[in-house]
């Protein structure tokens, strides 16, 4: 690593670590009640939708709740996709989206995933994407951090048959954390040159003259092709540009702030008008694993025990760094294939990044946000050396609880708390308990369920995938990186990320159906048996601190707990790993 790669990380984590216990502090007294800034306004919308404010809800309620304002979510986006056409703000006049296309990016925005298989800057109308993608962006985001909400209480409350009230709670955390700090956000982004604004895509004359080749079609229209198959071109040259225009600065902020990822351009946040300056990229980052990281000490102050807050949160930065660290290690070797040319090898693997961030900040960037569940890249993940590219599939592989996504990733790393204490239980003969609550066959089946949705998703969508010749359509790249780009599209999905290795053309109907229920079932299938195991834990009584109870906030905990995760989690993709990057690195240096 370079003496830059080092700065970054450890100003990175220097400003992180000082936001999370005042963030934290107040997201626990938001969700607790103790806040309440617009009460004027709290207050009509639960008359209006028919919400008893005080009254709460056992688990199955509360689920189900989750379950119908998602799903309902997911018809308002499909619909406004198939009608943009004849929708106001739409100045480009773009057509409706296929059903296949609008199903998949439905289903992906509700689940936090925002997967997008298509250019959003010559695909959506800025009506879709503020009332649409922008919205969903904030309410999936509310989403997870409710429910990890009600898996603390489950772990606070005890001899209770309620988890809180899914109305209220999405309500407050949209109002009175979402929204304040987007707006803040906002504002800063535009001061920094992100655009925000209804224009029509501007033409605009070039410096040079861009020269090109463009496909011959014969009189019937269609592309006319030569006696070897190859399609005909002739010369063609042009010195005007379009440049997109949009709503960018709010829908970026939420995208960031929410773990959401996507965006209004192709290019994500190497787009200067997403990420235009070294600083919006570090804020950006920043804002990633804000929540996530002040979740944790919200964690530990409504159970009543700050140091379980600490313990997991430091359990969280310590597989981070040696991540991240590896990331930019192995960006900073150079292809050895290049080298042969005669190319400076102390430039690294600049392919795929933009020169304005460089590479420790694009290593560190793609480690945060497949670290978190957000699919915003600064980078094309494809061009990452086989090693580095494989940083980012593990770090989803991992279950996204390094930090995680805004909720999802607390709520994970907490289920591996869990199968850490029982693992600790049958080691010493001891019934496990975890923070006074005795962990039961009932807890260890909703974990088991927790745990195993997500690989299953991934290596069997990812062997359907192979096999099915629509499946194979969509490689661009043969031989072992094709794998990886199938392997990364499946872990991407079923861990609710988004981002891609995007030599793989996934805008087909079978991709966009598969990836589509690898989303749901992978959001859904975890939700629901987390929020069973918060209803469990809430009904049980609290058990008094004996000397034969684990300790679950010192450095033996946090290792036992890394090393479940790194196991557990980990150990079900080695075999997937070793055909795609690790095959793909032993070829990179056997060709040399």
């Amino acid at each position: 690593m370079s003496n830059h790669a080092w700065i970054l990380l450890g100003l990175y984590l220097v400003v992180l670590l000082l936001t999370v216990k005042p963030l934290g502090t107040y997201i626990a007294k938001v969700m607790e009640g103790e806040l309440n800034f617009y009460g004027g306004i709290e207050r009509p919308l639960y008359r209006l939708c028919g919400v008893r404010q005080d009254e709460e809800m056992g688990w199955l309620k509360y689920a189900f709740a989750i379950l119908l304002f998602n799903f309902l979510g997911a018809l308002a986006v499909y619909a406004l996709q198939r009608l943009q056409l004849w929708l106001p703000l739409n100045p480009q006049a773009f057509a409706n989206v296929s059903p296949d296309s609008a199903f998949n990016t439905a289903v992906s925005f509700v689940t936090n995933t925002n997967w997008q298989g298509y250019s959003g800057e010559s695909t959506m109308s800025y009506l879709t994407q503020m009332l649409a993608l922008a919205v969903q962006n904030f309410f999936s985001a509310a989403t997870g951090i409710v429910v990890v909400i009600a898996l603390i209480r489950g772990f606070a409350r005890h001899s209770a048959a309620t988890v809180g009230n899914a109305w209220v709670d999405l309500t407050r955390i949209t109002l009175y954390v979402l929204l304040p700090i987007c707006v803040v956000y906002s504002l800063f982004l535009t001061s920094q040159g992100a655009i925000q604004n209804f224009d029509a895509y501007k033409d605009v004359t070039t410096v040079e003259v861009t020269k090109y080749d463009n496909p011959k079609n014969g009189p019937d229209g269609q592309p006319l092709k030569d006696e070897k198959g190859n399609p005909v071109t002739e010369p063609a040259e042009t010195q005007t540009q379009s440049l997109p225009m949009g709503p960018v600065a709010s829908q970026e902020a939420i995208k960031m702030l929410g773990t959401n990822g996507g965006g209004l351009f192709n290019a994500n946040s190497a787009h200067p008008y997403e990420n235009p300056t070294p600083l919006t990229n570090f804020i950006q980052m920043l804002s990633i694993f804000l929540i996530p990281g002040a979740l944790s000490y919200t964690f530990g102050r409504i159970v009543g025990d700050t140091r379980q807050g600490w313990a997991v949160l430091a359990a969280m930065v310590l597989m981070f760094v040696v991540m991240a660290g590896a990331a930019m290690h192995f960006e900073q070797q150079a292809n050895p294939l290049i080298t042969q040319l005669g190319v400076d090898p102390s430039f690294g693997n600049m392919e795929g990044k933009e020169t304005r961030f460089g590479i420790a900040d694009s290593g560190l960037f793609a480690t945060i946000t497949t670290g978190a569940s957000c699919g915003a890249v600064n980078a094309m993940h494809d061009s990452f050396t086989p090693l580095g590219g494989m940083i980012p599939l593990v770090m989803m592989q991992l279950g996204e609880v390094v930090f995680g996504g805004v909720g999802t990733g607390l709520y994970g790393m907490l289920v591996f708390a869990i199968m850490a204490v029982f693992l600790s239980g049958l080691m010493i003969g001891r019934t496990p308990e975890y923070l006074g609550k005795k962990i039961e066959s009932y807890e260890m089946k909703m974990t088991s369920i927790a745990i195993l949705v997500t690989p299953l998703l991934v290596l069997i969508g990812t062997a359907i995938a192979v096999m099915a010749v629509d499946g194979r359509a969509g490689i661009a790249n043969p031989g072992a990186h094709g794998f990886s780009e199938i392997l990364y599209a499946f872990t991407s999905a079923a861990n609710n990320n988004g981002s891609a290795f995007a030599g793989l053309s996934a805008n087909t109907p079978f991709y966009n159906v598969m990836l589509g229920i690898a989303v749901w079932f992978g959001r859904f299938g975890v939700i629901v048996p987390v929020l069973g195991m918060a209803g469990s834990l809430a009904a049980k009584k609290r058990l008094a601190v004996t000397e034969g109870t684990l300790p679950t906030h010192g450095p033996l905990f946090v290792a036992l707990l890394i090393g479940v995760v790194l196991l557990v989690g980990l150990l079900n993709y080695v075999p997937a790993l070793a055909l795609g990057p690790v095959i793909e690195h032993l070829q990179l240096f056997a060709a040399h």
